[in-house]
């Protein structure tokens, strides 16, 4: 659950088959490493790491950003553990902006993931949300496990690699929770807002405004949850919901159907792609990387309208007996080198998502691994036909999210907020087109936060602020607006 897709990927689809120029633009959110707008993790560093954090937090070895004016690159030292038991230290990016004395104060804006970075996006944040940064002071950190301090799990990065729902093998698996150790237990997201207390202290900032993007608005919302009274208000776009999160994503499965048939209506393609899904599906198989391919297009393609890509007409050549056009698209996926870790880190994503998902088929980070494989396999049989087409229920318990966290061995699990609902000004953006964090999670939620506003972005996907031109100017009303009231969209 990433807010923009990376450089990577299209490379990859580029070398293949297609010379998708439209890939190439849609990526300019996630900047090549080294390239502009991405500081290295390393330069201003210093020599050598505290074996302890400051007594009160502290950013240090202060430097100018490279390739990004106005803005100072530096490192906050963080304990691995809190509690103290296990030793070490993390030292996070931090890149702030100059304008100090902001007249609307701070605005942290985290990525998404897990596994994301924060500090190589922060030129496109500034550029979507430009009005709104004469007003404040944009700071973006790289959360623990992530950039320069990412968990590197060389084998699961090989296979997942910037995917939340592509499958590892239970090898790759275990040997990147052996590879961790005892550090795996440390990279909840409970843990990460933690860390953000520290940032926003080390800021000498005694409130701020928050704005996350997909697993970002998760954290941003947990925040607000553990520290009401240091939020003034809170974006959250392209929801994951605090409650009841799907971990078979069901939802996006269903609404796939919705996402074709849009992309049918606008193209006049005549015929329904969903019924044709199925039948491809249930003739040639592939559901996962099918449905795989679908989230990732809902980023950088939601409306399927590329003749690039041309992923109606690739899946109406499958249900009409010709399923070569198709299979080179997913093998164009599927191919090239492995996306590195400070890029996108599947290690991190691993270690968050299967402490901090309590709601699993065999329950939380804490269950035995001996029975969670018959309990996926109830929780699939349980699973209505109608509840995940276009795909078979069988894709819900193959899928990345449940597979990795299915081998995972148990671990300490991320810690429940305090609060239940957030009681700052908030508002809820979400992209109709979505698969990566569907719809039906931003309404769930929305129902659950008392002053909050939903606003649905027609024909977007996910990640809106970057993305769509309407979403960024309603994302700027808000933030602008005299006490975070959220103005509708017009």
């Amino acid at each position: 659950m990433r807010i923009a897709p990376h450089a990577t990927r299209a490379a990859r689809m580029a070398a293949t088959l297609l010379p998708l120029t439209l890939l190439a633009a849609a990526c300019t959110a996630a900047p090549a490493a080294g390239g502009p707008g991405a500081p290295s993790a390393q330069s201003g560093a210093p020599s050598a790491r505290p074996a302890a954090p400051p007594a009160r937090p502290a950013l240090t070895g202060a430097h100018p950003c490279p390739d990004l004016p106005r803005f100072t690159c530096s490192y906050l030292i963080v304990p691995l553990d809190r509690s103290g038991k296990v030793p070490g230290t993390l030292r996070l990016q931090v890149a702030a902006a100059a304008n100090t004395h902001a007249p609307r104060g701070t605005l942290l804006f985290l990525t998404g993931g897990p596994g994301q970075p924060g500090v190589r996006f922060v030129a496109p944040v500034a550029h979507e949300l430009a009005t709104a940064m004469g007003a404040y002071r944009l700071v973006m950190i790289d959360q623990r496990g992530t950039g320069g301090e990412a968990l590197d799990c060389p084998g699961l990065q090989r296979q997942m690699g910037e995917s939340d729902t592509l499958p590892p093998t239970a090898q790759a698996v275990r040997s990147c929770a052996q590879t961790l150790g005892v550090r795996r237990n440390f990279f909840t997201t409970a843990d990460t807002v933690a860390d953000l207390d520290s940032l926003r202290q080390a800021l000498h900032v005694r409130s701020w405004t928050l704005d996350g993007a997909s697993y970002g608005a998760f954290t941003a919302e947990r925040y607000a949850l553990a520290h009401p009274g240091r939020v003034r208000r809170l974006v959250l776009d392209s929801v994951v919901p605090q409650q009841d999160a799907d971990p078979l994503y069901l939802a996006s499965m269903h609404r796939a159907a919705f996402v074709l048939r849009q992309a049918c209506l606008r193209q006049h393609c005549g015929y329904d792609p969903a019924a044709e899904l199925a039948r491809v599906i249930a003739r040639y198989g592939d559901a996962v990387r099918i449905f795989d391919i679908m989230v990732i297009l809902s980023i950088i393609d939601p409306r399927l309208s590329s003749p690039s890509i041309g992923f109606l007409a690739r899946l109406h050549q499958a249900a009409n007996g010709n399923p070569g056009p198709l299979r080179d698209l997913i093998n164009g996926f599927y191919s090239g080198p492995p996306v590195r870790p400070e890029v996108y880190s599947s290690g991190l994503h691993a270690a968050t998502l299967c402490a901090d998902i309590p709601d699993m088929p065999w329950g939380n980070a804490a269950a035995p691994l001996a029975g969670r494989k018959a309990a996926l396999a109830r929780a699939i049989q349980r699973i209505p036909a109608a509840a995940s087409w276009p795909f078979p229920p069988a894709t819900a318990g193959a899928q990345g999210v449940v597979q990795e966290c299915q081998y995972w061995p148990p671990a300490r699990p991320d810690p429940a907020p305090p609060g239940r609902n957030p009681t700052m000004p908030a508002l809820l953006l979400a992209g109709d087109l979505d698969l990566s964090t569907p719809l039906p999670w931003a309404r769930q939620e929305a129902a659950l936060v008392p002053h909050a506003r939903l606003v649905v972005i027609k024909g977007a996907g996910h990640s809106t602020q970057l993305h769509s031109a309407q979403a960024a100017a309603v994302a700027e009303r808000f933030l602008l607006s005299p006490g975070g009231r959220t103005v509708p969209a017009r």
